[in-house]
């Protein structure tokens, strides 16, 4: 289900009968319901012979949809009609359509409203378009990607997902296919919107070796039409030792006749892999040290290359880009030492030049980004100045918080602002590449923000391998197409709506709640960060062993697997392959970590007493590492073979931020000593824990009192944002601090048990000052106490954390937590009320504990778990 349409029209409006647009012919002309398939038979396909490759290839793609769909092949006809009577599809482009034309011409359909639209579309059911044909649904695009959207949103509502290939999700066969058309114009809210397929060895380049021969056209085909099945329009392509003109020659070919926008990362300007400047003659480098101040003739002609390549295809525009401009170190590394202002704008003005005279045109003409990535920002922070018609493409912390967005009320640009934004990283404090842990509900928040501060121009998605990010790669697509239709609403009805498209109607709620939950238990903290000592135990009682945290989180992994079986249970047989890829292994396999990790914590603890019942645990290290293998190699058969190499990734006993060499199991230590034999592998018993002190009251911001909203800024529940329950957000985001006297608070009610000096933690989700200020603001006070200013000042870097801003931002993306305290004084026992208060923007609050006595330190805070 395409969520953007959905959150529009409403549920009941998306089946209803749509009243024709203005624009359109008048009923009875127009029909609002068409059938695809009727009685086993697919409509036939209609074309200009004249058409666009790009609209040719997304006809005969939906061609193969309804063979799929239907189990026998449509035709694809150009221009004429055939001896058909029944119903067509016709596919056109405003202003390159005879055929759509002469429907005009014959007063059959009005098209002034795509006029001037960037990738826009509409659709339109006819009745008598042309002698001898009944009924004719005709896909009208402003330009050839509006067709294709709105060709394969048909294949979409029709059930062909997206993931059909890349996932292996089934398409249900029907025998009749009837869905009702929307007829209003549809067109994207941001204008540039797509993935970076990035740190993708050993996974994909291995993957596609064995399955395709390389990181070639043939892979690249399946990349290229699952950005556009998302909606999307641009790619950056796979950049460690890829250099994508040089690898396959029919990649950029490939590319523009599919309708792909392409471009290079944010470190290879002038559409040069920075693979071709080591590969010497074979891309023309003259070579020297990459380095502008001392080689710049050199470099001046390796990237006139890029920009003749571009306009090798003949027609005097090119094929489609979006060129990087500016320029970073060798390697993805800063340029040089401090802030080079004058020569980076230096670089940019020579490489607009170059830009202008290859094309013949101002560079004005061509679409150009520069982002504004690590250190890159410290220019774009220092003045650097860049012509008003480059996209300035601010970035994430790699880890899920924007760095920078345009001010409120700031100028606009002509080539607008854009977005950067990472689900996959290598670097510090630890990379994170093995297996999704992304929170759709935090991808919300931040883009979300983003759109209301007006960086609308491009928005770009780190993917890694492209899997495991199925669903969050489809959340951001969608979200990307019609931010303004992901209300906090239709965010919370994502999840289901997801799987009922992914896997049916019966197990949408089951499985829509296993995503959510799976996705906030392994954003709480990434799985290379995880070790044995990640979490505590509670400790060796008399009686038997208490679990503490860690045994808690092993347990709600156990209920969540559990689940996950259960459903597995109920699914068809071809559902099987989609559901291990999507949902069963991302769930099993980090479950099963936790167990590894969670026995080695155990075997540790009592080999440290010389316990023999250390020797239980380490029978389960051993276990749950061999499980990991297994589960690894039952990816890499999945359909025989087809993902063979997809999950290499090494994910577990890291020592430093980098990668380990190979995969290995956790130190192990067995207890024999005078221990008899029959007891050396004996099973333990887990006791529970002890009971919450009541000195202590923990509180999920979402279970607050009272919101009071003021200033046109509403109090908005985010459920499953962050670590436990949800996140208090105060929308919409984007607006200017409060103050004090905008009355702009959230009440908790709280029951003292017993008095004394008192203190409140507040847990929040990692974010950043995006204005460049001292850090962003929250208050807190209680009853009618004064209001204490809290301030995190967080400092994203990629490098040392050497100074206590970017120590305190590597706990906070390491823990996914920003912690902040307030002493409250002497508080009496009794009922109390503990005001939080909103000052700054970007602030999401999860948790709130109150305490007259000193917590002790666990990771999600206290009282939050059972124990196991």
């Amino acid at each position: 289900m395409n969520l953007s349409r959905r959150a529009l029209l409403g549920a009941a409006a998306a089946l209803a009968l749509v009243a024709p647009v203005g624009s359109v012919a008048a009923a009875p002309e127009v029909a609002t319901r068409f059938s695809f398939v009727t009685g086993g038979r697919p409509v036939n396909i209609l074309i200009d012979s004249a058409a666009d490759p790009a609209v040719e290839h997304v006809a005969n793609s939906f061609a193969a949809d309804l063979e799929l769909i239907s189990g026998s092949t449509p035709a694809l006809m150009k221009d004429a009609v055939g001896a058909t009577q029944g119903p067509i599809v016709l596919i056109a482009v405003k202003g390159q359509s005879a055929l759509l034309d002469r429907l005009v011409a014959n007063g059959k359909i009005r098209t002034d409203d795509l006029d001037g639209q960037w990738e826009a579309f509409r659709r339109v059911v006819v009745r008598q378009p042309f002698a001898g044909i009944s009924q004719a649904l005709v896909v009208i695009g402003s330009d050839r990607r509006g067709a294709i959207f709105g060709t394969y949103d048909l294949s979409q509502r029709l059930g062909v997902s997206p993931w059909y290939w890349f996932a292996d999700v089934p398409v249900v066969r029907r025998a009749n296919a009837t869905i009702a058309i929307p007829q209003r114009l549809e067109k994207p809210k941001v204008r540039y919107r797509g993935f970076f397929i990035n740190d993708e060895d050993p996974c994909l380049s291995g993957w596609a070796k064995k399955k395709f021969g390389g990181v070639n056209s043939a892979m690249y085909a399946r990349v290229f039409e699952l950005l556009l099945r998302m909606k999307g329009n641009y790619l950056w392509p796979a950049m460690w030792g890829k250099a994508f003109a040089l690898d396959d020659p029919k990649n950029i070919p490939l590319a523009d006749a599919m309708g792909v926008v392409m471009g290079n990362s944010h470190h290879e300007p002038m559409l040069r892999a920075q693979a071709e400047w080591h590969r010497g003659a074979e891309s023309g480098a003259k070579g020297g040290a990459w380095n502008y101040e001392t080689n710049a003739e050199n470099l001046r002609e390796f990237w006139r290359g890029g920009i003749e390549r571009m306009m090798a295809k003949g027609d005097g525009k090119g094929y489609e880009s979006v060129v990087t401009v500016g320029m970073r170190g060798d390697g993805d590394e800063a340029m040089a030492e401090g802030t080079a202002t004058e020569l980076l704008e230096r670089i940019v003005h020579d490489q607009r030049a170059i830009i202008a005279d290859v094309t013949g045109r101002p560079a004005s003409q061509q679409p150009q980004v520069w982002a504004l990535y690590k250190e890159v920002q410290d220019y774009y922070d220092q003045g650097m100045q860049v012509p008003d018609d480059v996209i300035l493409l601010f970035a994430d912390d790699n880890w899920g918080q924007i760095r920078r967005l345009p001010a409120n009320g700031a100028p606009d640009r002509a080539g607008g602002h854009g977005v950067y934004y990472h689900f996959d990283y290598v670097g510090v404090p630890r990379n994170y590449k093995w297996i999704n842990t992304n929170q759709i509900e935090k991808i919300w928040q931040q883009m979300d923000l983003a759109y209301r501060r007006n960086a609308r121009a491009m928005w770009i998605f780190n993917v890694g391998d492209i899997k495991p990010m199925e669903y969050p790669l489809s959340f951001a697509m969608a979200m990307a197409w019609d931010p303004e239709a992901l209300t906090p609403a239709a965010l919370a009805a994502y999840p289901q709506d997801w799987a009922k498209a992914t896997f049916g109607v019966d197990l949408a709620a089951p499985i829509g709640q296993m995503v959510t939950t799976y996705s906030k238990y392994a954003a709480r903290r990434k799985p290379e960060l995880i070790d044995q000592d990640s979490f505590g135990l509670g400790g060796i009682r008399d009686n038997g062993l208490d679990g503490g945290e860690f045994g808690g989180l092993v347990a709600q992994w156990d209920e969540l697997e559990a689940r996950m079986l259960d459903v597995r249970n109920r699914l068809r047989a071809d559902q099987r392959d989609a559901y291990f890829q999507i949902v069963e292994f991302p769930i099993t396999a980090l479950a099963n970590l936790y167990r590894l990790y969670y026995a080695a914590a155990w075997n540790k603890a009592l080999a440290a007493r010389n316990d023999a019942r250390a020797n239980y645990f380490a029978d389960q290290v051993e276990e749950t590492f061999r499980r990991d293998k297994d589960l690894t190699d039952q990816y890499h058969s999945l359909n025989g073979g087809k993902w063979d190499g997809m999950m290499a990734q090494v994910h577990m006993s890291y020592v430093i931020w980098n990668d380990p060499t190979q995969q290995t199991m956790p130190s192990i230590t067995r207890v024999a000593a005078d221990t008899p034999a029959d007891r050396r592998n004996q099973k333990p018993v887990f006791v529970p824990g002890p009971a919450i002190d009541d000195a202590i009251i923990p509180i999920e911001a979402v279970d607050f009192t009272r919101a009071n909203d003021a200033n046109g800024l509403h109090w908005t529940t985010i459920a499953n944002l962050g670590r436990t329950k949800g996140a208090v957000v105060a929308l919409p985001q984007g607006q200017a601090a409060t103050r004090q006297s905008d009355q702009v608070r959230i009440d908790y009610e709280i029951d003292v048990k017993r008095a004394g000096p008192a203190e409140v933690t507040l847990y929040l989700a990692p974010t950043l000052d995006t204005l460049g200020g001292e850090g962003n603001r929250i208050g807190v006070s209680i009853d009618d106490g004064p209001v204490q200013m809290l301030q995190f000042g967080l400092e994203a870097t990629g490098g040392a954390q050497d100074t206590p801003a970017k120590m305190a931002w590597a706990d906070a993306v390491r823990d996914n937590v920003m912690q902040m305290s307030a002493p409250l004084g002497q508080v009496t026992a009794g009922r109390h009320r503990i005001h939080v208060w909103r000052i700054d923007d970007n602030m999401a609050l999860q948790r709130l504990v109150f305490a007259t006595k000193p917590v002790a330190k666990s990771y999600l805070g206290p009282a939050t778990l059972g124990r196991g």
